[in-house]
């Protein structure tokens, strides 16, 4: 059986209140996850919980995963933006252009997002949470594409995007210059099995696609994987 996305983490000096800040911007609702972590499941269903557990060290650098969400008009845009500044958000610089249109925000524990201008055709027939855009070569999005069997909709210029065959957000990698790590994966996916038996022999499959095993497991049932970039995800026990 293959692997289901399952949530995406991020890690956070204090999740609740992390958890907060994005179950008011995205509508949805939290709940108590194992190992002291928190989850949404946000109002408009992306297909995937967004999870905040403990951090294991504090944020050094730009994260190389970020959500972009959608506006349908100007107005919509400025009056989201104006939700997660009165939630905790911040305006902050990576280096954008006056002339573009997204406004780059990061959230009360220093997590970039953006929100994008109306008329973005790429994102025209998604939700709110229109992508959760990474920094990846084309060779993780074909790594991607094969674990999840979700299939390609972007393969240009060494940029890639998968989907769910069901919709929801798209996943996208930048291509390069791939950014420098600055610490551990602070935002991650986790993937589950659908029937626990079929656990060994997934993990066989995803190392035959190219991933490396980073850990044996721990006392939530998660075992820490590494896809050909670099990048850390899991797989956990639902429960």
């Amino acid at each position: 059986m293959i692997s289901q996305l399952f949530a995406v983490s991020f890690e956070a000096s204090r999740p609740p209140r992390l958890a907060e800040f994005w179950s008011g911007l995205l509508g949805g609702k939290t709940a108590d996850d194992p190992g002291d972590g928190v989850s949404v499941q946000p109002g408009e269903d992306p297909g995937f919980r967004i999870r905040f557990v403990p951090e294991r060290a504090p944020k050094t650098g730009q994260n190389l995963m970020h959500f972009d969400l959608t506006s349908t008009s100007l107005a919509d845009q400025q009056q989201t933006v104006a939700r997660a500044l009165e939630l905790g958000a911040r305006h902050i610089d990576i280096g954008q252009l006056p002339e573009e249109g997204h406004v780059v925000l990061a959230d009360p524990e220093g997590n970039e997002f953006c929100v994008i201008e109306p008329g973005n055709k790429f994102l025209a027939d998604c939700g709110f949470i229109g992508a959760l855009a990474c920094d990846g070569s084309q060779q993780v999005g074909y790594f991607w594409s094969a674990a999840l069997g979700w299939p390609l909709v972007w393969d240009q210029d060494q940029e890639t995007a998968i989907r769910s065959p069901h919709g929801g957000p798209k996943l996208t990698w930048g291509g390069p210059p791939l950014s420098p790590r600055t610490g551990p994966d602070r935002v991650r996916f986790d993937l589950a099995v659908p029937l626990p038996d079929d656990r060994p022999a997934e993990i066989d499959r995803l190392l035959a696609l190219g991933a490396t095993r980073l850990g044996t497991g721990d006392t939530t049932g998660r075992m820490l994987l590494a896809d050909p970039d670099g990048n850390e995800f899991s797989l956990v026990t639902p429960r």
